[in-house]
C-alpha cells in the first residue's frame, strides 16, 4: 500500500493511499472455479476478504502495474519501493539479533514491520507475521515472497525453524548474504571506470560524426572541392545516423538481443552460452573461478547450516548461474542418492579444475567436507581478487588506445579537408 502525501493551497495534507490489487483462482460455495481481482492490504488481507466471502482462494497473485494500467505517478513511485540486497540484510541481521535476544517471532516480526521504511517490503513483512500468528510456519509464509527472499534463504530458515536454532540460522545468512555481495561489489567497482571512459568516448564519437563533420563537409562541397575518401565515409556514417536508418539499425539490434535472450532461456541455448563464456582467454577463468567459488561458499554455508548433502545440492544448482555446473551438480545429487561419491561428476564437468575436485573427494572420504568447502571458497575469492586487478589494468590502457586510434580518424577525417582547401586557397 502506498501512501503519498499531497499538499493544498491552504497548506491541508491530503493522504492518498494505493493498495496493490491482487487477482485470484477460487473456488465458490457453489462449488465452482471463479476468478477476478480485489484490492487489500497484502495477499493475507486479499484471503481474508475472499474467505468472507465464502470464496476460497487457490491461488493469489499480485496484479502488474502494466496489466492493471496505473497512473504514471504510481509507476513512478512502484519504482522506488524494490527491495534492494542491504535491505533483506539488514533486516536479516536484525532478526537474529531480537530472536537470539529471547524475543519471539511474532514479536520480531512485529517490531521490524514497524521499523522497515519501505512500503512494499513492509507489506510482506505484515503479511508474514499474520501468518504466522494464525499458525503457518516462518518457512512457508517466506517463500511465497521469492522476489525477496531466494531458494538459499527459505532453505536455511527452514532448517533452523525445525531444529530451534532460527537465530543462529538468520545470523549465518546475513553474513553469507554479506560476503556474496562484498564479492559482486568488487567486480562492479573494477567495471565502473572502464564504463565511464566508454560511455564518454561514444558521446566524443557521436558529437563529431552527427555535428562537426557534416558541417566541415557541406562547407567543402559548396567551394566545390572533393571531399577525401575518409571523410566521405564519415559523412555516410554521419547520413545514417542521423536519418531513419538508424532506427532499422536500432531495430535490427533489438531484434537480435530479444532473439537471442529467448535462446538462451532454453536449455540448449544456457548449455551453449556458459560454454562459450567459460572458453573466452581472459575472461573465461574469472568467471569459472567465480562460479566454483560460489558452489563452494554456497555448498558449505548449507551444509553448516545442518542441511543434508542432497537437499543442499538440490539448493545450490538453483542458484548456480552456470548451466554446467548446474548438470554436474545434478549429477553428483544423483551419485549421492545412489550411494557414489560427488567428486567424479564435478571433476567430468570441465568448470572445476580436477586439483579441486580432489580436494573435494579429500574433504567427503575425510568427512571435513564442510571445512574443505570454505577453503577453497577463501582461495578462490583470493584469486578472483588478483584476476579482477590484472584484467582491470590491462582493459584500461586497451580502451583509451583503440577509443584513440578511433578518435584520431575521425579528427584525421576532419583536418585534411581543411587543409586541402587552405592548400588550393594559399
Amino acid at each position: 500500500m502506498f501512501t503519498i502525501a499531497v499538499s493544498g493551497v491552504f497548506g491541508f495534507q491530503l493522504l492518498v493511499q494505493i493498495m496493490p490489487r491482487y487477482h485470484y483462482i477460487a473456488i465458490a460455495a457453489s462449488g465452482r472455479k471463479v476468478k477476478g481481482t480485489v484490492t487489500a492490504e497484502s495477499p493475507y488481507a486479499a484471503r481474508k476478504q475472499l474467505r468472507v466471502r465464502s470464496v476460497h482462494p487457490s491461488s493469489i497473485t499480485e496484479v502488474s502495474s502494466r496489466a492493471e494500467g496505473k497512473t504514471a505517478l504510481s509507476s513512478i513511485f512502484a519504482g522506488f519501493t524494490r527491495v534492494s540486497k542491504s535491505q533483506i540484510i539488514d533486516f536479516t541481521k536484525q532478526m537474529a539479533t531480537l530472536l537470539n535476544s529471547g524475543i519471539k517471532l511474532t514479536e520480531a516480526l512485529s517490531v521490524m514491520t514497524l521499523q522497515t521504511s519501505d512500503v512494499r517490503f513492509r507489506n510482506a513483512l505484515v503479511d508474514i507475521r499474520d501468518r504466522v500468528v494464525t499458525g503457518e510456519s516462518f518457512t512457508d509464509a517466506l517463500a511465497d515472497y521469492s522476489d525477496h527472499f531466494d531458494v538459499i534463504y527459505v532453505s536455511m530458515v527452514r532448517v533452523g525453524e525445525v531444529t530451534g536454532t532460527l537465530g543462529s540460522s538468520l545470523s549465518t545468512i546475513s553474513a553469507f548474504m554479506e560476503k556474496r555481495q562484498r564479492v559482486e561489489s568488487k567486480v562492479m567497482t573494477a567495471m565502473i571506470y572502464p564504463l565511464v571512459l566508454v560511455l564518454f568516448c561514444v558521446a566524443a564519437i557521436l558529437v563529431l560524426t552527427t555535428k562537426v563533420i557534416p558541417t566541415i563537409g557541406k562547407q567543402i562541397e559548396r567551394a566545390g572541392q572533393e571531399l577525401p575518401w575518409v571523410t566521405d565515409q564519415m559523412m555516410n556514417l554521419s547520413y545514417v545516423l542521423t536519418s531513419w536508418w538508424v532506427v532499422v539499425v536500432i531495430a535490427v539490434i533489438v531484434g537480435c538481443v530479444w532473439g537471442l535472450k529467448r535462446f538462451f532461456r532454453t536449455s540448449r541455448g544456457a548449455y551453449l552460452r556458459d560454454r562459450f563464456i567459460l572458453a573466452l582467454p581472459l575472461f573465461g577463468p574469472l568467471v569459472k573461478q567465480r562460479v566454483v567459488s560460489r558452489f563452494a561458499s554456497t555448498l558449505s554455508t548449507l551444509l553448516g547450516s545442518g542441511l543434508a548433502m542432497a537437499e543442499s545440492l538440490r539448493v545450490v544448482s538453483e542458484v548456480t548461474g552456470n548451466s554446467l555446473m548446474k548438470q554436474a551438480i545434478q549429477q553428483s545429487r544423483e551419485r549421492i542418492l545412489a550411494g557414489a561419491d560427488i567428486a567424479t561428476p564435478l571433476s567430468d564437468s570441465g568448470v572445476i579444475d580436477p586439483a579441486i575436485a580432489h580436494m573435494v573427494a579429500v574433504g567427503e572420504k575425510s568427512g571435513e567436507l564442510e571445512t574443505m568447502l570454505k577453503n577453497i571458497s577463501d582461495n578462490l575469492e583470493a584469486s578472483t581478487d588478483v584476476v579482477i586487478e590484472r584484467l582491470s589494468a590491462a582493459i584500461e590502457p586497451v580502451i583509451i588506445i583503440v577509443m584513440a586510434a578511433v578518435i584520431g580518424v575521425i579528427a584525421y577525417a576532419t583536418i585534411l579537408p581543411i587543409l586541402k582547401i587552405s592548400a588550393v586557397e594559399f
